[in-house]
């Protein structure tokens, strides 16, 4: 599957920005969805997951309770709303893909594939 970012942008701290995910490939709808981010000096953090079939999500800990992780099968896209913007949040975000279930990607942190980075900045 290939997936493909958008949706960074500059925004205040307290915006709001929906970052999308676009899927190829007619399995897209058999993966776990997930959100990676990376901010300059600092290692890879997950950010959130979603299961193939949307039903089970999970988030790291820095994001839970502002951010949310949604999917369209039918569109092939994933998604994730980002709300109460901190300038932590400021990073490089990856969508990327995993054929398991959702908590491997907890557990391993990590996935199999992995769309170009959007950047998302949040100025003070």
């Amino acid at each position: 599957v290939q997936l493909q970012a958008s949706g960074g942008g500059l925004v205040q701290v307290g915006g709001s920005l929906r970052l999308s995910c676009a899927g190829s490939g007619h399995t897209f709808g058999n993966y776990a969805v997930a959100w990676f981010r990376q901010a300059p000096g600092k290692a890879r953090e997950f950010v959130a997951v979603i299961s193939w079939d949307g039903g089970v999500t999970y988030y790291g800990d820095s994001v839970k309770g502002r951010f949310t992780v949604s999917r369209d099968n039918a569109k092939n896209m994933g998604y994730l709303q980002m709300n109460s913007l901190k300038p932590e949040d400021t990073a490089v975000y990856y969508c990327a893909a995993k054929d398991s279930e959702a908590r491997a990607v907890v557990y391993l942190q990590t996935a199999d594939y992995w769309g170009q980075g959007t950047l998302v900045t949040v100025s003070s």
